[in-house]
């Protein structure tokens, strides 16, 4: 097969932890030609998606990669297109799913759907499950968020955009700072946020679960605050502890499954903490490098022999 990732630069994608390059390195592995191109070089002609697609050579070492050419190519002339572009979902980040949705009428197989990842926002998407959620609110208004601090005395405070815990923050009734902290979440009331009850098993981990075309990985990825942290993502300096599914972990992968391949979601990042689902990730989840190495399961290569079957949303014109 030949197989496009539309990925961030090259160079500043980490060979010891990225999930991209361990999806490089696995399609290699087994006989595939990889290609690489960001989302600044996607463009229509003649209502044809193309782009400038660097040719890979991919390595297990250190110095992983190097371009070998560079095409100028049609989306749909590859087997699979594979969005790994990390989040903020910004302007940017959305007209590149409206070119990647061009590129699936031509007839390309994008991973995941453009119209997903535009549909779902990744905080957001959890309401579709209500039984696994803690208390949730999401509103702009300042009072509101100070009402539903009152009634649950101990919150997180999240901007619905941002990834890597950026803009988390734990709110106390006596928090000196609350006023501030929301006022710059909100925009001054203009932008919703999500708020949610605090829920102290995030000591033991923000639980990584992944869906691959339907399929649950049988480990999540427990990430674990530092001390003094109420955040568990690695980018907010967590460590990661590979662990068996709970039977609640698999109930909730389970159930969001289904629903996660009806519509288009190739790739899934379930974010639990203790029994409650937090996060539906549907741009670039992570993890594959870290489960890997713990327990043996090459996550990459799952994903990969995915890919090879066809997967059940591949859309062709």
């Amino acid at each position: 097969m030949r197989l496009l990732f539309v990925v961030d630069p090259l160079a500043g994608l980490k060979p010891y932890k990225d999930s991209s390059v361990a999806m490089l390195r696995a399609a290699v592995a087994r006989d595939h030609a990889v290609f690489a191109t960001e989302a600044r070089q996607l463009h229509v002609v003649d209502g044809i998606t193309r782009a400038a697609c660097d040719a890979l050579d991919v390595r297990a070492d250190d110095d992983w990669v190097r371009i070998i050419r560079t095409d100028a190519c049609a989306l749909r002339d590859f087997d699979a297109v594979v969005m790994r572009t990390d989040p903020p979902v910004d302007t940017d980040y959305l007209l590149a799913t409206h070119l990647l949705g061009i590129a699936e009428a031509n007839g390309a197989r994008v991973l995941n759907r453009p119209a997903c990842l535009r549909e779902f926002n990744e905080k957001l998407a959890i309401l579709n499950f209500p039984q696994f959620v803690a208390p949730t609110l999401v509103a702009a208004d300042a009072a509101a968020i100070g009402n539903f601090l009152a009634e649950h005395g101990d919150i997180i405070v999240k901007p619905l955009t941002e990834m890597g815990g950026s803009g988390i923050f734990r709110l106390l009734l006596a928090d000196p700072n609350r006023n501030a902290i929301l006022e710059t979440l909100t925009h001054r009331g203009r932008r919703p946020i999500m708020a949610q009850r605090y829920l102290p098993a995030i000591s033991e981990g923000d639980k990584r679960i992944l869906l691959i075309d339907g399929e649950v990985v049988p480990w999540a990825l427990a990430r674990i605050p530092q001390a003094g942290e109420t955040r568990g993502n690695l980018a907010a300096g967590g460590t990661a502890r590979a662990q068996p599914l709970s039977a609640r972990d698999r109930g909730i992968a389970e159930t969001i499954a289904p629903w996660a391949r009806d519509h288009g979601i190739f790739l899934t990042g379930l974010d639990v903490i203790g029994d409650c689902l937090t996060e539906i990730n549907v741009t670039s989840p992570t993890g594959f490098q870290e489960i890997t190495a713990q327990t043996g399961h090459d996550v990459a290569a799952q994903f990969i022999a995915a890919v090879e079957r066809g997967g059940s949303t591949a859309v062709r014109a």
